[in-house]
């Protein structure tokens, strides 16, 4: 049975601040002693979490891509945060979008819209909402990734399982193994945060990662990190509260398989589809 190593990078942002944040990520992720595979950064990781992205947006073939392909190809890692994006495409609506990158270490890259906009910071008068999901394929290990206020919504977390088999012998496997949430998750809400990624992982049959910042950003909102691995029974494997830290932890593929085995929970699950915005 495969492993995956990943490495949490839980830090305080410089606010609004491309190169110091990249430039202090980047000694971070030089750092890593250990054999990692992927590296997993907060929620709009170069700039933190602002409204302002007139000022602060990129396109896709702007500096912090480039950064990405350069750290991703020297470090032979798969990198994956979000950052704001201006798309040109899309020139109906505002054309700002907090988006996920999954870069991979030949330069290819992945994408995800943030789907839930955070009303009540005003994100949805800045940025448009994504319609799709993203679930990334690495080493046969299917990871869905989400940013931050996605995680209260279960629809759009859930499981989708693939049946197979006769009347007699239905089986379903699942739509992924690891949810990876990338966030900005206020301290004030902590207990909110922790405890949806433990429901998300036992609902789910799944690790879950979240991954989120420390300090203090440019509205005096405190976050205390609060990253985490939850395996897929719900216990906690890793947190750290209130300072930055890097951690990396093999995820085993057959302590993964043993639990969705012995509670074979998904056959029952309801049949749904989400039915995307008009």
């Amino acid at each position: 049975m495969s492993s995956l190593t990943v490495s949490l990078i839980q830090t305080n942002l410089h606010w609004e601040d491309k190169k110091t944040n990249l430039d202090m990520l980047s000694k971070k992720i030089e750092g890593i002693q250990e054999k990692t595979e992927v590296a997993i950064l907060p929620e709009m990781f170069s700039t933190g979490f602002s409204m302002r992205p007139e000022i602060l947006a990129e396109k896709m073939d702007g500096e912090t891509i480039a950064w990405m392909k350069k750290i991703s190809a020297e470090k032979k890692i798969i990198l994956t945060g979000s950052i704001i994006i201006e798309d040109p495409i899309n020139t109906q609506d505002k054309g700002f979008y907090n988006r996920l990158i999954w870069m991979l270490p030949n330069g290819e890259y992945g994408t995800y819209d943030k789907r839930h906009l955070f009303a009540y910071g005003d994100e949805h008068s800045h940025y448009t909402a994504g319609s799709k999901r993203l679930i990334a394929s690495v080493k046969g290990w299917k990871i869905n990734l989400q940013i931050c206020y996605d995680l209260r919504f279960p629809v759009w977390c859930r499981q989708a399982p693939i049946f197979f088999g006769g009347a007699k012998t239905m089986r379903p496997v699942a739509e992924y193994d690891v949810l990876i949430i990338v966030a900005n998750w206020p301290e004030k809400r902590s207990l909110a945060w922790k405890t949806l990624l433990q429901a998300r992982a036992i609902e789910n049959q799944c690790y879950v990662i979240g991954v989120n910042r420390t300090g203090q950003d440019g509205n005096s909102i405190n976050y205390a990190g609060d990253s985490m691995i939850i395996d897929p029974l719900g216990e906690i494997l890793y947190q750290k509260t209130n300072i930055e830290d890097i951690f990396t932890y093999s995820l085993e593929k057959e302590k993964l398989d043993s639990v969705r085995e012995k509670f074979p929970f998904m056959k029952d699950s309801d049949s749904f589809i989400i039915i995307p915005d008009e």
